[in-house]
């Protein structure tokens, strides 16, 4: 270095060499160049230049000059800050200034001069910059630490620092800002409130989102600093979270948001922070609380986050806010599952028991973010997401909202196709979800068009996406078909059934169209509209929109003739949607986008538009079909056998050939169906053989070498194949050939030859082609026919018993173990009544012939001969069949009118059979012939008798028949307003009399004031009148008590001059009166006409004789006067299809007794049987409990999953009465006080009610003391042995003469252990659960009366079936579902 300049001793400053002196009399440039030669001076020197140091000592101390600090000009300042600078580092560690003040000034002029680091473009950046890093290699700052305002300095330092960072700066920047920083905090003492501010501002989410830059380097320096800083940040939070000094700072209102920063940046920060949230999750405040849960979400489910398992006792307590009273809280805890899922699998088994909670939220929100919580992660990775979160989602597609409905099944069809379809997982995987495309398909049972419309949807674009080429789509839908349970396979004809109807209905509506407009086109119109209307959401608005379309349609002619093509038969998928897109191009409006016009044509559009079958779909199904048969498909990698893909593709076609005939047409695909009828497996043969039935009418015409093919196969079929395939073969030649008499002739005469009653085997077949061919072709065989019955049918085979039965104690027995002989002997009768409903006559006394012989047959409980060769479980095989060929019979009016009553009352009996399986098909074929109207109405009285049935869940089904059937009237009458002549065979009132009059030729009922057996009588009456009550129609109520009033003006027909016999009736009206009376508020206004009674049951009214006597006395009246109505407890099985098979068999005392179907040891023949009941029984294994979560149904159980049994509450005798759980007691009601009296009663043995008249029995004493007569082996009474309450509600004690018969387990004479393991054959289909939950009727609520302490709703569990029953409305719309005691209402 040059030699400085010696100034004299007068203190002038020395300027190093070539400077001259710096004052204000210079220009600014000249000071600035002089600066430029001190900066360049002082950075030369070093801390070893004693000499230097002292001779520069005026000119550091100058330099502090105020005319430095504050000089205006920036350049001015910046030299003379990087002068103080080095002059710092030359000094070090004493600095030249001694005064406090002094140094705050210049440490305050340095920090300001730091703000020139903004500018990253300035020419003195580079001089900013070395001023930053002389500051931070130094440690100047660290001087401060020795005033008392240092941390001014501290905290005015970092705030520029901060302010000035941005991404223009490089990585040296940053080092330095952060060494500067850094080292105030690491070796100070402390850390005032303001500089701590100064660092947290920067994580406040407004200011990172300002400047990520600063935000950055905040975090890096408390990572740098966090042991430091950990205290003073401890510090701070308790102030404000445990103290409540929300002054302290003003970062206080952003506390939560520095929490979670400060935990992504260090969670060591918050150590001493954490179990305070834990005090906060338990505050008062629902806001505060609000916000914890919102914190702590973020924190929990933050990808790398370990806090869970670092602090289990915070993770519990969260847990716990799930929870929480408040509503948001709940909410803002179900969306973090969906996070904690993805990022945290590990807690996924906490987050499956509390997320089952929540998804039976009262809130419908937070069942729908549940829903969307678990789907979200399923898409992510099925991995994620358990069985049990997936069967939360299952269970929310029975909502009662259709908000969460939708969500849950788009969220289950998303996961299907992702997994399933684009096989995005394993196979193992894929199968775990296989389940997803049955319960979609089951929501289809629901009686909501929302819920239809969307499983449609759901089907065209998830399940069997419509957009795939032909053949993919093809191989999609014969898999699926081939995979899909019994009910989803049901459901899904019933879709295209829908859709053909609809189609139908569109067709029909465009010929109107095409006829000159008249009054009768107009109304045939107007009805066509208001059908398209109930199967379109939202009916009422949507039949002002179909009103307003059938007007377009009237109005464009364009639009008219698009929809014609759209529902022709040979429209094809591309047309469709071709069509489709050009009506909704043609009412779309660009100025309305929200059409709700145009939506509800689009609803109809997707309903009838054919997306997924025409003629090429049917061609390609076929061909893979032939693949499977050929072995060259993939049957096997898409988990089907090839025979099971063969069966179901045939069942497809067949369900197609139905819906879709006319895409059948072609040469190629006869010659496949032809090859499949030649096939041995007998159901593709049958399938075959059904669709040429629905498919073949112009086969003979257009394909002349497709009939020639036919002819011998559909012969064979006829005379020795299945009895399936002899029925289809035999409509075959009816549906195909002209000269069908022709071919029947073939058939008839051998086989006529051929019958052998020794050879039951070979006889089976030929009855059942006989017999269709006798209805198809009445005239051709009408005298053979009746020689062949004759002599054949009853004398040869009905009447004689050749084989002796297999051994067995059981009641029924599966298919395949029922002897030949009964098959035959059972097509025999069908033969016979096939005969008589071809002949449609009773000329030859024929029809009367048959009807004593069938009722001879139930009178012998099914063994005609009474030999006792017939094993029971065929006796109750031949009287089923015998009670349905009656009931067929009944549906042809000739044949009605013959039927006497008491062959009408023998057949009702059959309802009441002792063997389950015979009363439940029974039941089964009587529902189905009602809904279609073919019986009579008074076979819907039979529906009564099965209030006495022992399983509540039979009672449950034959109410919803009952629901069914008058509500199907009902809708009848409205639309069809012009039947005036036929209202007393229609107007579902008109049952009452009915029920009056078989109630009173009840066998059970034979002493006039029994207590027992007029409740009996009363519990039947209530069973019809409750159905009919539920709402007052048009003054229905007083329609009903005027109809019994005149009942009681008449006299029974059967014996009208009998006193006994009109007394009972009279007895039963009373009854019925009183029923009326205590459930009704408006019996006594005026009925709206005078009823007319059916002569056939009631003599006219005599004039002269006025009948105002009562007949109850007052102790019945006592006893059966009815407080509050207690419906059947149908909870479990409302909406059971009534074609489930493997019901659990019942017992019975005597024949009465309840004993398994397995395991009886009554003999049905035997002389000294007693037709008794039990006053007191149990209830069915499948009771529920009225308060259960969950109350499920039963249904067949492919899959052979154990049924979940719960404990009923009937099971013991309750000593408060009817009184259930969760429901006060009326005081007064009637059904509670009997429940008491029974439950007083029920250690005493069960009383045995006298059985059926007609028959003698054996003396026996009684309870009562009476005396039973002895019957002879020759049973000639009417009447059938019933099924009686026993089983399983523990042993009970039953007389049969002076021997007893204890119930309860599996050896002959008990029934329960037996019985408990039948009914674990059936599969309890859970469909609902807790929750809100919807039921299956649109417009129709049940009223669960839930447990509100729990803040939950009971649900209702549905299973799907092919024809879902309605429910009854109340006035306000709900469905009351009360309940009975169920000791009360079997049969005693």
């Amino acid at each position: 270095m040059a030699q400085a300049k010696v100034l004299p001793a007068d203190g002038k400053i020395t300027y190093p060499p070539g400077v001259k002196e710096i004052t204000d009399k210079i220009s600014k440039e000249e000071i600035v160049r002089r600066l430029k030669m001190v900066v360049k001076t002082f950075m030369d020197m070093d801390q070893d230049s004693e000499e230097e140091k002292e001779q520069y000592m005026p000119l550091a101390l100058h330099l502090a000059s105020d005319f430095f600090l504050k000089h205006p000009d920036k350049d001015v300042r910046l030299l003379v800050a990087c002068c103080l600078a080095d002059i710092f580092r030359v000094y070090a560690p004493e600095a030249p200034y001694t005064s406090s003040d002094k140094i705050k000034d210049i440490f305050m002029f340095i920090t300001r001069q730091l703000k020139g680091l903004e500018d990253t473009k300035s020419p003195q950046f580079n001089r900013y910059f070395y001023l930053l890093e002389n500051l931070a290699w130094v440690k100047s700052y660290n001087i401060c630490f020795e005033l008392e305002d240092g941390n001014d300095i501290f905290t005015q330092l970092y705030r520029t620092l901060f302010c000035v960072i941005n991404n223009g700066h490089n990585q040296k920047v940053h080092i330095h800002m952060l060494d500067l920083m850094s080292s105030i905090i690491t070796e100070g003492d402390s850390v005032s409130q303001e500089l701590l501010d100064a660092i947290l501002v920067n994580l406040v989410p407004t200011h990172k989102n300002l400047n990520k830059q600063a935000y950055e380097l905040s975090k890096a320096l408390l990572k740098r600093t966090s042991e430091g800083i950990e205290p003073y940040i401890t510090n701070f939070f308790n102030q404000v979270l445990m103290l409540g000094k929300t002054s302290v700072s003003d970062l206080s209102e952003h506390l939560f948001d520095l929490i979670l920063e400060l935990y992504n940046v260090d969670p060591h920060l918050l150590l001493s922070v954490l179990p305070q949230l834990e005090f906060k999750l338990k505050s008062n405040d629902n806001e505060e609380r609000l916000a914890v849960v919102k914190l702590l979400a973020k924190m929990f489910g933050a990808k790398d986050s370990e806090l869970a398992s670092q602090n289990k006792p915070l993770w519990q307590c969260f847990l716990g806010r799930f929870n929480d009273i408040h509503v948001p809280v709940r909410l803002e805890c179900v969306k973090f599952a969906s996070h904690c899922l993805t990022n945290h699998p590990e807690l996924t088994k906490d987050l499956t028991e509390i997320l089952k909670v929540r998804s039976h939220d009262p809130e419908e929100a937070i069942r729908h973010d549940v829903i969307v919580s678990i789907v979200t992660s399923a898409k992510k990775d099925l991995s994620l997401v358990n069985d049990q979160l997936l069967g939360y989602v299952r269970e929310r597609m029975l909502d009662k909202r259709w908000r969460v409905r939708r969500e849950a099944m788009m969220g289950l069809a998303l996961i299907y196709k992702k997994y399933c379809l684009h096989g995005e997982v394993g196979k193992e995987s894929a199968t775990q979800i296989d389940w997803i495309k049955d319960k979609l398909l089951h929501i289809y049972y629901q009686n909501s068009i929302d819920d239809k419309l969307l499983v449609e949807r759901i089907f065209a674009q998830y399940l069997v996406p419509h957009n795939l080429e032909t053949e993919e789509r093809m191989k999609c839908l014969y898999y699926l078909y081939a995979t899909l349970d019994p009910n989803a396979v049901k459901a899904l004809n019933e879709m295209w059934k829908c859709q053909t109807m609809l189609r139908s209905h569109v067709r029909d509506l465009l010929e109107l169209h095409k006829q000159p407009p008249t009054e009768n086109t107009n109304k045939v119109m107007f009805a066509k509209v208001m059908i398209l209307a109930k199967h379109l959401p939202d009916p009422g608005k949507a039949q002002d929109f179909m009103k307003k379309f059938n007007q377009v349609l009237a109005e464009d002619e364009r639009i008219r003739a698009q929809l014609h093509v759209l529902v022709d038969n040979a429209c094809s998928c591309k047309q469709a949607e071709v069509c489709v897109r050009e009506i909704t191009k043609k009412l779309a409006n660009p100025k309305q986008p929200t059409n709700p016009f145009l939506q509800m044509v689009k609803f109809l559009l997707e309903r009838i538009a054919p997306v997924h079958i025409d003629a090429e779909a049917v061609s390609a199904l076929i061909k893979q079909i032939n693949k499977s048969i050929d072995g060259t498909a993939d049957d096997e990698d898409e988990g089907v056998s090839s025979d099971t893909a063969i069966r179901a593709g045939l069942e497809l076609l067949k369900v197609l050939s139905f819906t879709n005939p006319a895409v059948f047409h072609s040469a190629e695909t006869f010659e496949s169906l032809l090859h499949c009828l030649k096939m041995e497996d007998e159901k593709v043969s049958e399938a075959a053989l059904q669709i040429f039935r629905n498919t073949g009418q112009r086969i003979e015409t257009d394909f002349p070498q497709i009939r020639s093919a036919l002819i011998p196969v559909l012969q064979q079929k006829a005379k020795k194949g299945t009895p399936q395939q002899a029925k289809h073969a035999v409509h075959c030649i009816y549906t195909i050939f002209s000269n069908r008499d022709t071919q029947f002739a073939q058939i008839f005469e051998p086989l006529s030859k051929s019958l052998d009653a020794n050879n039951p085997e070979q006889l089976i077949a030929p009855l059942v082609s006989i017999g269709h061919m006798a209805i198809l072709a009445p005239e051709q065989f009408a005298g053979p026919m009746k020689a062949m019955v004759a002599n054949f049918i009853v004398k040869d085979l009905l009447m004689n018993d050749r084989f002796p039965g297999k051994k067995t104690i059981k009641l029924w027995t599966p298919d395949d173990e029922v002897s030949y002989e009964t098959k035959a002997k059972i097509q025999a009768i069908k033969l016979m009544v096939r005969w008589l409903l071809g002949m449609r006559n009773n000329q030859s006394k024929s029809g009367t012939s048959t009807l004593r012989l069938l009722c001879a047959l139930i009178h012998s409980d099914g063994d005609l001969t009474e030999q006792g060769k017939i094993s029971k479980s065929d006796m109750s095989r031949l009287r089923l069949a015998a009670g349905c060929a009656m009931l067929k019979l009944s549906q042809e009016p000739c044949y009605h009118e013959i039927i006497t009553l008491e062959q009408y009352q023998l057949c009702a009996l059959v309802i009441n059979d002792e063997c389950f399986q015979v009363r439940q098909i029974f039941a089964q074929k009587l529902h189905k012939a009602l809904t279609k109207l073919r019986l009579p109405l008074e076979y819907m009285a039979v529906f009564a008798l099965t209030a006495k049935d022992p399983v509540k869940e039979r009672r449950a089904h034959a109410r919803q028949c009952l629901v069914k059937n008058v509500t199907l009237r009902r809708e009848y009458l409205k639309q069809h307003s012009t039947v005036g002549d036929k209202l007393i065979s229609l107007l579902p009132e008109y049952v009452v009399p009915y029920a009056i009059h078989l109630l009173a030729h009840d066998p059970d009922y034979t002493k006039l004031q029994d207590v027992d057996q007029i409740k009996d009588i009363k519990e039947c009456l209530w069973f019809v009148l409750e159905v009919l009550m539920t709402k007052d129609e048009n003054n229905s109520h007083a329609y009903i008590r005027k109809m019994v009033e005149n009942i009681k003006q008449t006299k029974d027909t059967q014996g009208p001059d009998d006193f006994k016999m009109n007394e009972k009736l009279y007895t039963v009206c009373d009854v019925a009166l009183h029923v009326i009376m205590n459930k009704s508020t408006t019996y006594s206004l005026e009925s709206p006409k005078n009823p007319v009674l059916p002569t056939k049951f009631f003599t006219q009214p005599d004039k002269s004789f006025t009948n105002t006597k009562n007949y109850l006395t007052e102790e019945v009246k006592n006893t059966i006067s009815p407080g509050k109505a207690k419906a059947p407890n149908v909870l479990g099985t409302v909406n059971k299809p009534l074609a489930t098979a493997g019901k659990p068999a019942q017992s019975k005392s005597s024949r009465m007794e309840t004993l398994s179907n397995e395991s009886s040891n009554s003999a049905p023949s035997s002389p000294a049987r007693s037709k008794q009941r039990n006053r007191k029984g149990s209830e069915s294994s499948v009771d529920h409990s009225e308060n259960d979560d969950s109350i499920t149904g039963k249904s067949t159980n492919p899959a052979g999953r154990k049924v979940e049994r719960r404990k009923d509450d009937t099971e013991q005798p309750r000593a408060d009465g009817d009184k259930v759980r969760g429901r006060k007691t009326v005081e007064g009601d009637a059904e509670a006080q009997d429940s008491q009296r029974e439950s007083a009663s029920g250690a005493q043995p069960a009383q045995v009610r006298q059985g059926r008249r007609g028959r003698k029995r054996a003396t026996t004493d009684t309870p009562d003391g009476d005396k039973a007569v002895a019957q002879p082996a020759k049973k000639m009474s009417r009447g059938r042995g019933r099924a009686t309450p026993g089983g399983e509600e523990g042993p009970q004690l039953v007389k049969k003469g002076r021997k007893r018969v204890v119930e309860g387990d599996g050896i002959p004479g008990r029934g329960g252990a037996k019985r408990t393991k039948m009914s674990r054959k059936d599969e309890i289909a859970h469909l609902g659960s807790e929750g809100d939950c919807m039921v299956d009727s649109q417009e129709s609520v049940i009223d669960l009366k839930p447990k509100q302490a729990s803040g939950q709703h009971d649900s209702i569990a549905m299973e799907p079936a092919p024809q879902t029953e309605e429910a009854d409305d109340d006035d306000s719309g709900k469905l009351k579902v009360k309940r009975k005691s169920g000791s009360k209402r079997g049969r005693r």
